[in-house]
């Protein structure tokens, strides 16, 4: 009996979904949630949703096959299909390496996705592997790592190109919240968020 209209506008703002892309180590969850701290700062209601709370939980099943991927894909569309009519700005970073299901995501959610490449060189990607999943994947102790053993694929018309490697958290996080105030908002508060986002 509540609608997603009716929740937007008690949020004072539209719900949507960001969609952060790009290599493990280009910066994805740490600039994702850094939008989402500036964002809750101002009022908004938001969820970051990555690796360490998706695949660790709802996809812990799922491996790192084509398959899997693209099943790890559908049960994320799906929950944030419910985020989107709770009235949430959802923002995910995951690594999402194929454009064909990066395209059948952004369809599914039509005029609510964002894409956000994270730009980055491999061998950035690499110095920044504090876990060192990188010297296993190239040591052959790992199957299926993107970069590695597994392509990933640039998005070719992203909504949003941030190269991670060249810019601050800050910086890309200022890129993203400049994003924001060209989306429309909810009904009739449309300036009053488009001021709020400005942190005005």
């Amino acid at each position: 009996m509540v609608s997603r209209s009716d929740r937007e506008k008690l949020n004072r703002h539209r719900s949507l979904v960001l969609w952060f892309t790009g290599l493990s180590g280009s910066g994805k969850s740490t600039i994702a949630h850094a939008v989402e701290l500036e964002l809750h700062r101002r009022g908004h209601r938001t969820f970051v949703f990555d690796g360490d709370n998706v695949r660790h939980g709802l996809c812990r099943d799922l491996g790192f096959s084509r398959e899997d991927r693209a099943e790890n894909l559908r049960r994320i569309m799906e929950m944030m299909k419910l985020f989107l009519d709770a009235g949430i700005i959802a923002l995910t970073a995951f690594i999402s390496p194929y454009r064909t299901d990066r395209h059948q995501v952004r369809e599914f959610f039509r005029g609510d996705f964002w894409e956000i490449y994270c730009r980055c060189p491999l061998e950035v990607c690499e110095q920044r592997d504090v876990k060192g999943l990188y010297i296993r994947a190239r040591a052959g102790e790992i199957a299926n790592y993107t970069g590695i053993s597994s392509p990933y694929e640039e998005p070719g018309n992203p909504d949003l190109i941030l190269d991670t490697h060249l810019r601050t958290v800050e910086e890309c996080t200022h890129q993203v919240l400049d994003l924001l105030k060209n989306i429309l908002v909810a009904d009739d508060h449309q300036h009053q968020l488009r001021e709020r986002i400005a942190g005005s």
